[in-house]
């Protein structure tokens, strides 16, 4: 039997606060007046759902070279908050756009915000599953009867896939630390390639001592970042949330060419809101976003959300009854610009 506790941690427990603060400050040369040009430009939000790292690296360099300002948006950053769930700011028009994985993503909507995704740039899950070689355990089918250390909120991938191979696990709450894991209180963890398997590396194993178990290479490819906004904000204003989409892309595009240069801009972000940071994790993390973003040789930013995917996950959603209705596919995507 799997024991699973469901907490929707749709902020991301892996969230906001009421007074924004901007990313990056923009020298202004009258401090006691806004320039002509800066008063034009259309004002937008926009929430992460977790602190400052490079996770969101294409925001801080929209923001950083003036991408933003080209499209004609000032845009400011919302910090994180714990305990602020996304719905609270997006349902309550405080928040412009929000990063979302899907899976929160639909269960807001089934829960009544009325969100839409208007692009969907992640197009591979992250997420893995990761057990030690001294453990013996080098198989799915091995995780038969063994701990598993999940996150609050996000169980559904692990205990879908427990099911999918007929394995009965225990799954407890690791909250955001891998520290039951390397002390050996749960025998498997789930972590993602971008942060915890890097922090677990950097804690005395080599990649060597791990195996790693990706969902999406067992069948549950559970999208992440995708970029929402309220149904209102594109059925009034198309035109604003298709130029976020492209200056964000932008700003991706160049977070990836100049690795360096973001990598002091994050931690200089990072450090203004008192967030310990490291850069050589900050720039394993940016490194496994262009991988999460461009596998394969892929040169093009995907922008589309498959019907598939979003079926797939919505189902599971509902046969495990953490949603009663599945949202129609056409009104909770409505993409705002075409691939």
């Amino acid at each position: 039997m799997i024991y699973l506790i469901t907490v929707w941690a749709v902020s991301s427990g892996c969230d906001g606060r009421k007074s924004a603060t901007p990313a990056s400050s923009v020298p202004v040369s009258n401090q006691e007046s806004e320039s002509q040009s800066e008063k034009e430009l259309r004002q937008v939000s926009f929430l992460p759902y977790w602190v400052t790292n490079a996770q969101f690296a294409g925001y801080y360099m929209a923001i950083e070279k003036g991408i933003y300002e080209r499209y004609g948006l000032k845009v400011t950053i919302i910090p994180y908050k714990p305990f602020v769930t996304s719905s609270e700011l997006i349902s309550g028009g405080e928040a412009d756009f929000s990063a979302l994985w899907l899976i929160n993503a639909i269960g807001l909507k089934a829960q009544g915000a009325d969100i839409v995704n208007i692009a969907q740039p992640s197009f591979r899950s992250s997420a893995m599953l990761i057990t030690k070689k001294k453990s013996g355990i080098d198989s799915i089918e091995k995780m038969n009867g063994k701990r598993v250390g999940t996150w609050s909120g996000f169980e559904l991938q692990p205990a879908a896939l427990f099911r999918k191979y007929n394995v009965e696990v225990t799954l407890l709450s690791i909250g955001s630390t891998n520290n039951l894991f390397l002390m050996d209180g749960v025998d498997v963890t789930m972590a993602n390639w971008f942060d915890e398997y890097h922090s677990i590396i950097n804690s005395g194993y080599d990649p060597e001592d791990l195996n790693v178990f990706f969902f999406a290479d067992l069948g549950l490819n559970f999208l992440e970042d995708g970029i929402y906004c309220l149904s209102d904000k594109v059925r009034k204003d198309p035109k604003l949330c298709a130029d976020f989409v492209k200056a964000t892309l932008d700003g991706w595009k160049y977070a990836f060419d100049h690795t360096e240069e973001t990598l002091d801009v994050v931690m200089k972000t990072a450090r203004r809101d008192k967030l310990p940071v490291n850069r050589v994790h900050q720039g394993w993390m940016l490194n496994r976003y262009r991988d999460l973003y461009f596998p394969e040789g892929k040169t093009g930013f995907n922008t589309s959300l498959p019907e598939s995917d979003y079926q797939f996950i919505a189902n599971l959603l509902k046969e495990n009854k953490l949603i009663d209705e599945i949202p129609v596919y056409t009104d909770f995507y409505q993409p705002v610009i075409r691939p």
